[in-house]
């Protein structure tokens, strides 16, 4: 009898903290999502504004002037896609690195879980992804876009990434808490990433080309971002002009490596902020 007092006293303590969670947490996404836009005469219209411009930015510069593309009609959803997704890497990382900082004085007031302020600017950043999707979706249907049962790996592939920039955007949070410089440092980095990665570029453009560009090409699916994104092209998409790590390496521990880099990044973005996460309100 003693036992499951105490068990239905522990189930209730769970229940009173994560809940108590989740109400903070919905709060502080409605807020977010509300501020991002505040004052601004289109509002979340700038949600897809944002990535369609940079699309047709990218389209004309490297389509139609460098012709870098795989020369197939479904290239454009190809391209528009893997911007929607990179943008929402870059600003779930952007926002989420300033968002302990920004919420400092709520920290300090309200005790709750610290890793809910940045989870809630994450989910704002989702939000926009799948806003964006859509418009995805329908451009893709326009382009007329024969769909695969392959669509089916889509859920897990936006797990995959939703894990890897959430990680990130902790790790960064962290270290900006006490270096300002991380901001800076991310605007840099995030320019490199994009242009480095095979976004607006397609992948077989440079495993066409053979010899040690063919080798750098499989390096980059190593790259857990670029690799989540050639699988979200691959499925959604065009799965026959879309290099992946499942259909570039032979062995198993090859194809592993961008999911274990995933698990270990997770793991070490929860140590990491768990572990300087009671010093925040004293830092700043």
């Amino acid at each position: 009898m003693a036992r499951k007092v105490r068990v239905n006293t522990l189930t209730k303590r769970l229940k009173d903290r994560y809940g108590y969670a989740m109400t903070v947490l919905r709060g502080l996404v409605k807020t977010d999502f509300k501020m991002r836009y505040q004052g601004s005469f289109l509002g979340v219209a700038w949600s897809v504004l944002k990535p369609l411009l940079l699309f047709v930015v990218m389209y004309i510069v490297f389509a139609k002037f460098l012709r870098l593309t795989d020369h197939t009609s479904t290239y454009p959803v190809v391209l528009l896609l893997g911007v929607c997704s990179w943008q929402f890497v870059s600003e779930t990382i952007g926002i989420g690195l300033r968002s302990i900082v920004d919420r400092g004085d709520l920290l300090r007031k309200v005790h709750f879980p610290n890793y809910i302020v940045v989870v809630s600017a994450s989910i704002g950043s989702l939000i926009s992804l799948g806003i964006n999707y859509a418009v995805v979706l329908v451009f893709a249907l326009f382009q007329h876009v024969e769909f695969t049962w392959r669509v089916l790996w889509l859920p897990l592939n936006l797990v995959e990434l939703y894990i890897v920039s959430l990680a990130l955007a902790l790790i960064f949070a962290t270290c900006y808490v006490y270096f300002r410089d991380i901001a800076h440092i991310w605007e840099v980095l995030s320019q490199i990433l994009f242009y480095a990665m095979p976004i607006m570029y397609p992948l077989s453009y440079v495993t066409d080309k053979g010899g040690v560009y063919a080798s750098l090409a499989k390096l980059e699916l190593l790259n857990p971002i670029a690799q989540t994104i050639q699988d979200i092209r691959h499925n959604f998409i065009a799965p026959a002009t879309q290099p992946t790590v499942w259909n570039s390496f032979n062995s198993w521990w090859e194809k592993s490596i961008p999911l274990v880099i995933v698990i270990v990044l997770a793991w070490f973005s929860v140590y990491i902020f768990r572990r300087n996460s009671r010093r925040f309100a004293e830092v700043m």
